[in-house]
């Protein structure tokens, strides 16, 4: 059986609001969200993690998940997925692992939401690089999905805008 709860991926590259945005969408449909794990990660190490704990990241975000959607009331909004992990892992470190790339393709969301790097570029310790990086990245992400033919809603604009436009977004996808 599958569960009623819809999991909703919100991708970007770094400093694009997605956590914001998790987390207001969460207070508009009076849900929960998951916040990125990789972000908890860095503040714990004091440092960013090396290419051989990527797939730790990307399983400890999915375990979250899991646990979130018994909490979850209709939708589930997840910031960031293994395709985001994979894709910093290839940008960073050349490549991601077998593991992580095949958890990448086989976790899959109802909805994908891409948030658009138009808002300042925001440094924030270790996680944060750039606004150029930003940009590259958020190129590699757009080719990523269409190459997999993931369906995805580009949003721009203040966080009471974008959640308009992810609101008006899942009525079509009902």
């Amino acid at each position: 059986m599958t569960s009623p709860v819809r999991r909703i991926a919100l991708l970007g590259a770094e400093s694009t609001g997605k956590s914001t945005l998790a987390a207001a969408l969460a207070d508009h449909y009076q849900t929960v969200w998951v916040p990125e794990y990789l972000r908890e990660f860095v503040e714990v190490n004091k440092r960013t993690p090396q290419a051989h704990e990527q797939i730790l990241i990307a399983q400890t975000q999915i375990a979250r998940e899991d646990l979130a959607i018994e909490q979850a009331n209709r939708y589930l909004f997840c910031d960031t997925t293994p395709l985001m992990t994979a894709l910093y892992s290839e940008f960073y470190f050349g490549a991601a692992d077998a593991a992580l790339m095949e958890l990448a393709r086989e976790h899959r969301y109802e909805c994908t939401i891409v948030a658009e790097p138009s808002n300042p570029w925001v440094a924030d310790g270790l996680q944060r690089e750039s606004d150029s990086v930003r940009q590259e990245v958020h190129r590699r992400l757009l080719r990523q999905l269409d190459s997999e033919r993931i369906a995805y809603l580009l949003v721009a604009g203040d966080t009471e805008e974008r959640v308009k436009q992810v609101a008006a977004y899942l009525l079509t996808q009902s």
